[in-house]
This record gives structure tokens, C-alpha cells and sequence, in this order.
């Protein structure tokens, strides 16, 4: 008998030994006390997954779709927050709108709005530094609606009279012609400005400025097109027209009072120096009308109601963050379904390897590193599917920006959520199968047909 030496490929430090001969005591001793190597069992644990592509593409699959669904709806969900956010900023910032009507009026709610109570004079005293210091802009503004009439074209508009601040408050600026200036709302210009709409129906040539137009019967001329925005809010710019405030108040709408003869507004929108003085000024806003009404200073009668930006924004914001997590709740339902996958797929892979498993802790493989080697699997057959399931929820994602009208926004803070969520999945639901395999006895194992 021919003897060849060769050393052991676990264990390279112990002597060769013979290929007849039996193991040696400290060889024995090796294995039963540092099992198989880690990189062995990586090796054997790939080589599975890789020797059945179709089991294993089946097995991944539940978790490549709960991925895929994750990724794709709360990056649908958070663009959707983008989109009603910047909506609601793009009509300026740090912004507390005053409206008349309080939301509790003697025990009985009413509506913001109801009646007429904030006038031109409570305007100028919202605009007094040394009464509202944190106060950058104030904005008095009358709504109304009317009919403009261009030539043998015409719609049904929103008129807003405004004053010159209206631009620096809401953010709006003109794409042609000029804005309103103080000189026009002390002369009680005829003059308009048209939203982007309005401009684009009434004059799609786009030579409105310098044109005649009548206007709620009034002959007026338009001075300037405004850019376009898009919507914001309940009601859009783009299709209203701007007029200056005493033009509003004075020749196209009764904007008197019936008592004091003062001049009424709609609306007074204040913009704050910061968001950080949102509060301060709201609170003094409050007391200056409270004021200025001869108003208990409590707010217990209140003819006015404050709406506060910050606010509105902070209750979109859980709103829809609310709806992702509700959302990515439900699509992380099929990663449990995939995750129950593995698990079956997994148990009937320890059946088919019985006698794989009993011959490999005959030759001194411990029940940990079966543990492991199953475990290992389980974590690859979910990690391929998630890094799958991220890279289609990706593409689903830039499909509905692109071509779904929504807006998207992609995050990494998701991707690893999803994609770590997918692993523990695999984790936690393979865990039953190593066990099973790892506890086998390894003479029933080998005899098991």
C-alpha cells in the first residue's frame, strides 16, 4: 500500500495523515470541538442555493414582490408629501392668514369666514411694528368674482384686490409687463394683471399687456401677466386676476362697511420674519384685533379666526406620513407570506438532505454549524429577493414619476429599511428548518432512504 501524505484542508496546523489510517485523537478532538470553518460553510450554503435556480428563484419571489411594493409606495407616499408641502409654501412662507368669523361663536360653531368683521384699518394696525414687531409684510386682500370679457372670449375669473405687498407675501412675481404699485390702489387704477390661465385663454398669442379687457362691466387694461404656479390651496392664482384693493373695494365690489364707513377685506394674510416667530406673531396678531374690535382679551369672543401655515403643514405631514406607513404596512404583509415560503421551501430541503446532513456530523460537523449553513441560506435566498425586490420598486417608483402623473421621491433611509426588513425575515423564518436539520441524529439520518 502506497502512502500519501496530505494536510487537512480544516485544519492546517495538525500533522498530515494517511489516506487509510484512522483520524488521530487530536484530529477527533479538532472537529468535535471547532466543527467545519466558517468559509466551508459559506461555501456549502451558496453552492445549495446555486445547484437548484428554480427552487430558489420560487422561494425568493414573495420576498422580492413585499420589497418591491415597500420601496415603490413609500417613495409614492413621500413624494406626494413633497408635492403638497411645496404646494403649499409656493404661495409664500411663514404665513398666518386672518379670516372674518370665529370657529366658536357664543357655543355655536361657525364657519371661518362667516360675516364681515376685519376692515382696511385693522390691516395698517397689524402693520405697525411697534404692535406686531415680528410681523415682515401684511397683505390686505378682497376676493370677489366677476366676468372678464377679451374680444370674443371670456370667462368667469376670481378678482383679488391687493396692494403692492401681495407679491412679497405670497412669492408672486410677473413674467411680462409690471405688478401694482402704491400709486395704483391711491388712484384707483383701472388696471389688471392676469393670471397664467387666464393670459393664455383670453390672449393665446401672448400679447395681452397693454390690452383692453372689461371686467366685471368696467373697462380696465392690463398691465402685467403673472407666472405660473400651478395650484395652491383650494383655489389656483393662475386662474384669478389681480386689481388693486381700493379698485376692488371702491368700483367693482361694495367693499364698505355698513357701520364705521370703514373699507372691508376678505382676508389679512401676515407674514412672519421666521418660522421660529410664527407663534409669537400669531399671538400678537390676536391681541392687536382683539383690540381693534374691542374684543375680550381672552379670545372667548373672537369675530376672527387665525390660520396658521406652520400648522397646516404639520398636519399634512403626519397626514401623509400616516397613509406611507399604512401603506408600506400592508405591502409588508407579502414578506411575511415570502418569509413562510423560505420556511416551507426550507423544510423540505432538510428532508431531501437527510443523509447529506447525518454524513456530515458523522465526519465531525457540530449541530451549530448545520445551524449556520441553513441560517446562511435562508439569509441568501431573502437577501437575493430584497436586493431584487429594491431594484424593481426603483424602477416601478420612476415609472409612476414619469409617466403616472406622481410625484416620487426616493430615499436611502427606505431602501435599507426594506431591504434589512427582508433579511429579518429570513432570518426569523429559517430559523425553524436549521434547527430541524441541525438536532438530526446522524446514524438515523444516514440510514434514511
Amino acid at each position: 500500500m502506497i502512502e500519501t501524505e496530505q494536510s487537512n484542508p480544516v485544519y492546517p496546523d495538525l500533522a498530515p495523515i494517511e489516506n487509510d489510517a484512522p483520524l488521530p485523537d487530536d484530529v477527533l478532538a479538532g472537529l468535535r470541538n471547532y466543527g467545519i470553518a466558517w468559509s466551508d460553510i459559506f461555501r456549502f450554503a451558496l453552492a445549495s442555493v446555486r445547484n437548484h435556480p428554480l427552487r430558489s428563484a420560487l422561494t425568493t419571489l414573495g420576498v422580492m414582490i413585499g420589497v418591491a411594493a415597500v420601496v415603490a409606495l413609500i417613495a409614492i407616499g413621500r413624494g406626494t408629501q413633497v408635492s403638497i408641502t411645496s404646494m403649499i409654501t409656493a404661495n409664500g412662507a411663514n404665513l398666518l392668514t386672518v379670516r372674518s368669523g370665529a370657529s366658536n361663536q357664543g357655543g355655536v360653531v361657525g364657519a371661518v369666514g362667516q360675516g364681515q368683521s376685519l376692515t382696511l384699518k385693522d390691516a395698517r394696525a397689524l402693520a405697525d411694528p411697534m404692535r406686531v414687531p415680528d410681523a415682515a409684510a401684511v397683505s390686505p386682500e378682497f376676493y370677489g368674482n366677476a366676468q372678464i370679457v377679451a374680444g370674443a372670449g371670456n370667462m368667469e375669473v376670481r378678482v383679488i384686490g391687493v396692494e403692492p405687498e401681495y407679491a412679497l407675501v405670497h412669492n408672486t412675481s410677473v413674467v411680462q409687463g409690471e405688478f401694482i404699485s402704491d400709486n395704483d390702489v391711491r388712484s384707483l387704477a383701472g388696471i389688471v394683471v392676469l393670471g397664467a390661465n387666464v393670459a393664455e385663454t383670453l390672449f393665446p398669442e401672448g400679447d395681452a399687456v397693454g390690452q383692453r379687457v372689461r371686467l366685471g362691466g368696467q373697462h380696465v387694461q392690463v398691465v402685467g401677466v403673472l407666472e405660473k404656479k400651478g395650484g395652491s390651496g383650494f383655489s389656483s392664482i393662475d386662474d384669478s386676476v389681480l386689481v388693486p384693493l381700493s379698485t376692488a373695494q371702491r368700483r367693482l365690489f361694495n367693499g364698505r362697511a355698513i357701520s364705521g364707513g370703514s373699507f372691508l377685506v376678505s382676508v389679512i394674510v401676515v407674514q412672519a420674519r421666521s418660522a421660529e416667530a410664527m407663534a409669537a406673531t400669531q399671538e400678537a396678531v390676536a391681541t392687536v384685533l382683539r383690540e381693534e374690535h374691542k374684543l375680550p382679551l381672552d379670545g372667548s369672543g373672537d369675530d376672527f379666526s387665525i390660520i396658521n401655515q406652520a400648522d397646516i403643514l404639520a398636519t399634512v405631514t403626519r397626514t401623509t406620513q400616516m397613509l406611507t406607513l399604512f401603506l408600506a404596512a400592508i405591502a409588508a404583509i407579502s414578506l411575511l407570506v415570502g418569509g413562510i415560503g423560505i420556511m416551507n421551501i426550507m423544510l423540505v430541503s432538510v428532508r431531501e438532505r437527510t443523509r447529506e446532513i447525518g454524513l456530515r456530523k458523522a465526519l465531525g460537523a457540530r449541530e451549530q454549524d448545520i445551524l449556520t449553513q441553513f441560517l446562511l441560506e435562508a439569509l441568501m435566498l431573502s437577501g437575493i429577493g430584497g436586493l431584487i425586490g429594491l431594484a424593481l420598486g426603483t424602477v416601478i417608483a420612476l415609472a409612476v414619476g414619469q409617466f403616472g402623473g406622481l410625484s416620487t421621491h426616493l430615499s436611502l433611509d427606505a431602501a435599507l429599511l426594506a431591504l434589512g426588513f427582508s433579511l429579518a425575515v429570513g432570518l426569523f423564518f429559517g430559523i425553524a428548518p436549521a434547527r430541524s436539520a441541525a438536532r438530526l441524529d446522524p446514524v438515523v439520518a444516514l440510514h434514511y432512504e
